[in-house]
């Protein structure tokens, strides 16, 4: 989001010189304190608040006292929550004079002596002598400047005072890995310039910083999103993709990582049993000792991981424990490890992270009714196509809409719900920085004029003239329908007034642009909920509108008729595919009828697979493609069997080739393109993707039936290490897999699809191209990156 009104408003306060005022903030949209000191921004305000609320439809700052560590937080529409990062810190800088957190026992665990008490030892150091030391309550704090840091007067009637225990930040220098530094250092340690994460250029990459709000991957600086031994960055050396830097080790202990384990809970990432054995009963190596592998997951390396004996671990972030092994034709496998047998959403653990069990075939449910109370699908995707959080969840928000608190709501796993009858079900999303969102589902539309109004092409309004429509076309911006209610049937204000609701930035005089008519609902602000006013009501500035999307005339690419199943199964593994719900998925034939390929419908007479597949024959009369098929043989009749006109080779060699079919393919609710990326798209690690085909299943069930996967993708910097691809992976390629094995495409599935879903639609990430062996260990499935390839492929279809 973009703060520029919020830095405009607070540079009048501030003297200049500062830098950016938001520099030492961070925020959270939607987010509001419960406060009793809220006070709106005056000019004599010397800007020392805890904490600050910007509100975008009144467009002022309301500053704070409080932050979220010692009042609640609600969602609150429009509302960004800006807090001191001093005050939320529990780390020190330096000796710890500026420190603000919360800590209140000694190093020796007496607990603190409040500042302000006079027993059991009368103070030199009080919060009235000393008022911007920060002596509140029984903090440890540093008033006097000392060497040896923070300390507070004790408890102990036989011990005035004592240090307390507090770790140092990571900006200068760094705990166990690295995996929390947030220091500005931008140089490897040959030197070289680091690259902004933003940046695809020189090197483009999966770690794109809005996909990993978590990994606080700022401007170029290096950091270690990925469980390597220590930061890194991709470098700006076109002939050096990445390196590691050279970040300093603190001299102080780390944070606690929580509790540990003997058994597995979620990733095992904290589990410290004495597991020596991999699930294929190989004994695990040391972590200490380099034969029969040579590797860098050393004690040294992880100092924090307890790389202890040969136990089982998982230092990096995999998916559960594991080890090298002392089978020297074994590297590395997983271990098994007995279940702590704790439900992951059970409310005894809401301060950790909650791994969301498989997913279910979903109900079809992909629009809402009413407010969408009702709503039980399995949506779990924001407006702006964040991912949700699990309602049992408190990270990365704390909140009370808890499946115990609400058990009728179906507060299930992190799927969409609207627990609150606000305008349309919603949820607490996985960015730290925004609270919540609505999410991206759509309203029923009514029974009664559904079933007499069918929409023809002439009935659907045009996105280009929508003045004449009560519906809108995507946040509705062009909206200029007469609807005037918001959602809960408060009539709306007129633009031009100031009764009940004073507001001077949206009116017909400040935006003639925006269709700011009478009382009609509109969105002059570009809101991504949607068309809204301020309303009749004096308790109530402003709310939204119920405009719903125009329906579109026809199937839009990526937008399946049947819902996939989407199975997580461990195409050889994964489940037979709910039929005809990859409807972009093509049999390539020969030209007696043999399946030996896949490949994807992305115009009516474009077909793209893979160059591989045609190398039995450049004649394009050798080929035909069978569109809207669920079985291999003994064909559904109503399938398209379209031969091929032209056959077209990437010109660099690239497995990668278009098919142009002799006739147009009839679009139906069975044959449906999938939609192409943008060109130099890159897919962020670890998103879960699909791939699909008749290929062989190595005995696996489903055979003659087409197959469905789930894959993450697998970064290129990490898929070409040693253990995995071993520098094999181009650029022009993506990984995707599970290095445990059991899931991958196979032979017959060269040429077919993966595909991702982005937000509300599934898009062609990648063309099935090779692999070492189907579905081994360590050895994922290796992907044409369609996105570097789109130029090419408009170009073919344009010019031919």
């Amino acid at each position: 989001m973009e703060h520029k009104e919020v830095i405009l408003l607070l540079l009048i306060f501030l003297k200049s010189g500062h830098g950016d005022p938001l520099d030492d903030y961070v925020n959270t949209q939607g987010a509001s304190l419960v406060s009793l000191t809220k006070k709106q921004l005056s000019a004599e305000t010397g800007f020392i608040c805890r904490s600050f609320q910007y509100h975008s439809k009144e467009q002022h700052c309301v500053i704070m006292a409080e932050n979220s560590k010692n009042s609640a937080v609600f969602r609150m529409r429009d509302v960004v929550l800006f807090e001191k990062k001093i005050y939320l810190s529990e780390c020190k800088t330096g000796n710890g004079k500026s420190y603000r957190g919360t800590m209140s026992k000694t190093k020796n665990g007496v607990t603190c002596q409040k500042w302000s008490d006079n027993a059991p030892h009368k103070p030199k150091y009080s919060p009235d002598k000393y008022p911007l030391e920060g002596l509140e309550e029984n903090y440890c704090r540093n008033p006097d400047n000392d060497e040896d840091g923070p300390w507070c007067y004790t408890t102990d009637p036989n011990q005035r005072f004592d240090y307390c225990d507090i770790p140092e930040c990571e900006d200068e220098c760094m705990h166990c890995s690295g995996e929390n530094y947030e220091g500005k250092i931008s140089k490897t340690i040959s030197g070289i310039e680091c690259q902004s994460w933003n940046s695809q250029t020189p090197h483009a990459h999966g770690y794109i910083p809005s996909k990993f709000p978590n990994k606080n991957l700022k401007m170029n600086y290096c950091r270690n999103p990925d469980g390597e031994p220590r930061p890194w960055c991709f470098t700006t050396d076109p002939n050096k993709r990445w390196e590691f830097c050279d970040i300093p080790r603190c001299t102080t202990p780390p944070p606690t990582s929580g509790p540990t384990y003997e058994c597995l809970k979620g990733k095992g990432e904290n589990y410290r049993g004495k597991v020596s054995l991999t699930v294929s009963g190989h004994t695990c190596q040391r972590w200490s000792e380099q034969t029969p592998h040579k590797h860098n997951r050393t004690p040294e390396n992880f100092p924090c991981k307890n790389l202890d004996e040969n136990y089982c671990r998982n230092p990096d972030g995999e998916t559960t424990p594991w080890c090298y092994t002392t089978n020297s034709e074994v590297r590395w496998e997983y271990c098994q490890i007995p279940s702590c047998e704790s439900s992951p959403l059970s409310s005894e653990h809401l301060d950790t992270p909650v791994s969301l069990p498989p997913e279910q075939t979903p109900v079809v449910q992909e629009c809402y009714q009413g407010n969408g109370q009702s709503y039980r699908g399995t949506s779990s995707t924001t407006i702006t196509g964040k991912k949700c959080q699990p309602w049992s969840s408190m990270v990365p928000h704390r909140h009370v809409k808890t499946p115990e608190r609400y058990p009728d709501a179906g507060l299930t796993m992190n799927y969409c719900r609207n627990p609150d009858a606000d305008k349309s079900p919603w949820c607490y999303t996985t960015d730290p920085s925004v609270r919540w969102e609505f999410c991206n589902l759509k309203k029923c539309p009514d029974r009664e004029e559904s079933a007499t109004k069918s929409p023809t092409v002439s009935q659907v309004p045009s996105a280009e003239d929508p003045s004449e429509s009560d519906c809108m076309f995507g946040n509705g911006k062009g909206y200029r329908g007469k609807r005037a209610t918001t959602v809960s049937g408060i009539p709306c204000q007129e633009w031009g007034a100031q009764e009940p609701h004073r507001h001077g930035i949206f009116t017909p005089v400040t935006n003639p642009q925006s269709g700011l008519e009478k009382n009609y609902c509109r969105n002059p602000d570009g809101d991504v909920n949607g068309p809204w006013c301020y309303t009749m009501s004096p308790r109530k500035l402003f709310d939204y509108c119920d405009v719903p999307q125009c329906v579109s005339a026809s199937f839009d690419c990526g937008k399946p008729q049947v819902e996939p199943k989407k199975c997580p199964g461990r195409v050889v593994g994964g489940c037979v595919a709910n039929p005809h719900s990859w409807p972009w998925q093509v049999s390539l034939r020969t030209r007696f009828g043999k399946h030996f390929c896949g490949g994807t419908l992305i115009a009516p007479e474009w077909v793209l697979t893979a160059a591989h597949c045609l190398e039995r024959s450049s004649r394009p009369a050798a080929y035909k493609v069978i569109l809207g098929a669920h079985r291999e043989i003994n064909l559904e009749t109503d399938i398209q069997d379209i031969e091929v006109s032209k056959l077209f080779l990437e010109p660099t060699r690239a497995d990668i080739a278009l098919l142009k079919l002799s006739r147009s393919a009839i679009i139906t609710s069975k044959v449906i393109p999938a939609c192409l990326p943008p060109p130099n798209y890159v897919v962020a690690d670890r998103t879960l993707c699909y791939i699909t085909g008749w290929g062989d299943t190595q005995g696996t069930f489903g055979a003659g039936l087409l197959k469905e996967a789930q894959l993450p993708v697998i970064e290129n910097k990490v898929c070409n290490r040693y253990e995995y691809l071993n520098g094999r992976v181009k650029s022009t390629e993506l990984c995707a897999g599970n290095l445990a094995g059991g899931t991958d495409s196979c032979q017959g599935d060269s040429g077919g699809p993966l595909v991702c879903f982005e937000k509300d639609k599934y898009i062609l990430q990648g063309v099935t191209s090779w692999g070492l062996g189907c579905a081994r260990p360590n050895k994922p499935g290796v992907y044409v990156r369609v996105s570097r390839f789109v130029p090419w492929i408009e170009g073919i279809m344009t010019n031919n």
